[in-house]
């Protein structure tokens, strides 16, 4: 139990543990959010963004912060097939039926929005609107190849500072703005200390589900997923530096989504940290998507 959030423990429908930061009322009119992190992070990066909207004084919303098997404080898959988006689409409905939460905004950051994208095929009733955090039906193969060369690859740091210094070298070309923190905040989301030393915060065979993608045959075609959001608002956030979404998808999605606010962040990469500006943006955005669901088609 932390201060500002309960801990959500919910089986999966094959048995495994999956965890949740449970921020804000359980119970309330407000439209709740649910946060789905990156292909390899955690609920921690949506912290400042679920605290900001849990103990908003006039309207607190709750939110849940998931972490996906392999991930986090979820259980580890004995089975790598099994990171796969559509199982994990399918642990989040779990999720969701243990909180009891029927309607939400869904804030999905990469691999996130994929999988908000896949629960518009599954369970579209589910979602009242839905933020793409630098994320679209177009998945850019440079970017790939880039998160293939690193996840489970990374050299462990001896300290996290070590780690912050690593992760700059990386990705400094892509965030030139970072402060010193920023990178000590990211590093403290890519390992955590056991019996002291630092490990990765989530299964290193996590890779294999990368290794297993042939870059050289074209990527899937997800704009029928993309389509089937246009019941719902979007906003669609983008790094002004991302090798994942390009500038060109993005405008092809406000041309195909006719409630599609973009934004696209300067000096930042795959993908913008949502802090500052992104979280009133969220905010006012989840808040609009609220009011529209309230007046009658």
């Amino acid at each position: 139990m932390n201060d500002h959030y309960r801990d959500l423990f919910v089986s999966a429908s094959d048995g495994l543990r999956l965890y949740t930061r449970d921020y804000g009322p359980d119970l309330g009119e407000a439209l709740p959010v649910v946060c789905l992190p990156g292909l390899a992070r955690t609920s921690e990066d949506f912290h400042d963004l679920a605290l900001h909207l849990s103990q908003n004084p006039s309207r607190p919303r709750r939110v849940l912060a998931l972490d996906y098997r392999g991930r986090g404080r979820s259980e580890w898959d004995k089975d790598w097939h099994n990171y796969d988006v559509r199982i994990e689409a399918n642990d989040v409905l779990q999720v969701l039926t243990a909180a009891g939460i029927r309607k939400a905004a869904f804030v999905g950051t990469s691999r996130g929005g994929l999988i908000t994208m896949a629960l518009g095929a599954l369970h579209p009733t589910v979602l009242a609107a839905a933020v793409l955090n630098d994320v679209g039906p177009q998945i850019e193969g440079k970017g790939l190849i880039r998160i293939r060369g690193y996840v489970g690859k990374l050299p462990v740091p001896r300290t996290l500072a070590e780690g912050a210094d690593l992760l700059k070298r990386m990705a400094d070309s892509h965030f030139p703005r970072l402060t010193a923190e920023q990178w000590l905040k990211q590093a403290s989301g890519t390992w955590r200390e056991d019996n002291g030393r630092l490990v990765l915060r989530y299964d290193p065979q996590l890779m294999k589900s990368l290794e297993a993608l042939d870059l050289e045959m074209p990527l899937p075609d997800l704009w029928p997923l993309f389509d089937g959001l246009k019941s719902i608002p979007i906003l669609a956030i983008r790094g002004a530096n991302s090798d994942l979404l390009s500038a060109k998808t993005l405008q092809a999605m406000q041309e195909r989504h006719p409630r599609l606010k973009a934004i696209t962040v300067p000096d930042q990469g795959h993908a913008p940290a949502l802090e500052g500006d992104l979280i009133d943006a969220i905010e006012g955005f989840v808040t609009d998507a609220e009011a529209a669901l309230s007046v009658p088609a």
